[in-house]
């Protein structure tokens, strides 16, 4: 049995503790992860995934009736179910974290107005949805803070309802009453987004890490002779790519925890603000800048991502860092 959002395939004895079949389907579709016990712990929806379903159930509304849930495709490829409530022209979505304690936005509802133009797709963020204070080197400032992916991800929903509803057109706005209040228990402050929440989502489905999972980590990397750890979905990708003969773990924020248990060779594969972080935890200390993408900007990174290597490696020298960007460029190989 495969993972389909991950790849990651299980070992057949946690399959066959697995005795319940409607967990086993769960797992199959994505919709849940299965731990070394044979039990499973139930994957959540994102932000973006929850804004998506509000956003097509709007506009549906438009011309149906009785909608009780949406089939989303989300940035993996795979299709959800995700349950909706719908007035004419309004729908409406909570967002599920599945098993995932330390979720803030848990339940955070996102509304979406839909209203018939004459043509194309209009998408507007309003109330709750964080905006950008500064520019950053991928968005500027007063900018939604709203992922591409994620953004993508809502598009093709509004797309796919248009064609459903046979309209010409639609405008949309989004919003979450909430949202400002949620927000102050995120780090959106310190990353420079303000006014609301973060809409998000690599691959449509959070994570349901706890502690379980994390001991379920740990028993997939010990038993590797060669492990690659990745701190997100992109990371993971290009991990695969770039050590097709390795164990590939997505370790998360678990790096710290998790690669103490480690004997065999591990190498650490990420995206540079994580990973970085992690080995260094001091890295931005008197840059001036809030966020690793920003100063990745300016000449001083490199140097400091280096030093960053040799601080780490002559405390862990059989671990070996990698750091790519979302293009799959390696920029850094502590070697």
């Amino acid at each position: 049995m495969q993972d389909p959002v991950s790849g990651f395939t299980y070992p057949e004895e946690w399959v066959s503790l697995c005795k319940d079949k409607t967990s086993r389907l769960l797992v199959s579709q994505g919709l849940a992860v299965l731990t070394s016990d044979g039990t499973i712990r139930r994957r959540g929806f994102t932000t973006g995934s929850s804004t998506a379903a509000a956003a097509k159930a709007s506009v549906l509304s438009l011309k149906k009736t009785g909608i009780t849930e949406v089939s989303i495709l989300t940035p993996t490829g795979l299709r959800v179910q995700i349950p909706v409530s719908i007035d004419r022209g309004t729908g409406e979505c909570s967002k599920y974290s599945g098993d995932y304690p330390g979720d803030v936005t848990s339940g955070l509802v996102f509304t979406a107005e839909a209203t018939v133009t004459d043509s194309g797709i209009s998408l507007i963020f309003g109330e709750g949805i964080g905006r950008w204070s500064r520019d950053t080197p991928r968005y500027k400032s007063g900018d939604p803070a709203v992922s591409y992916m994620a953004r993508d991800e809502i598009e093709t929903a509004i797309e796919e309802a248009v064609q459903e509803a046979g309209i010409s057109g639609v405008a949309v706005r989004i919003f979450a009453r909430q949202g400002r209040e949620v927000a102050e228990k995120t780090l959106n402050k310190m990353v420079g987004v303000t006014e609301g929440i973060s809409i998000l989502g690599t691959t449509g489905f959070v994570e349901p890490w706890d502690d379980h999972l994390e001991q379920a980590a740990c028993d997939r990397a010990v038993h590797a002779e060669r492990v690659v750890l990745t701190t997100g979905r992109i990371g993971m990708r290009y991990a695969r790519m770039l050590f097709p003969d390795h164990e590939v773990i997505l370790a998360g924020s678990r790096l710290g925890t998790i690669i103490p248990h480690l004997t065999g060779e591990v190498t650490i594969c990420g995206l540079p603000a994580l990973v970085l972080k992690y080995v260094n935890p001091a890295i931005l200390e008197g840059t001036g800048f809030s966020t690793v993408e920003e100063f990745m900007t300016t000449e001083r990174f490199l140097p400091a991502m280096q030093a960053s290597f040799q601080i780490y490696k002559s405390a862990h020298p059989n671990v070996r860092i990698v750091i790519v960007n979302r293009e799959g460029t390696v920029i850094g190989d502590s070697g």
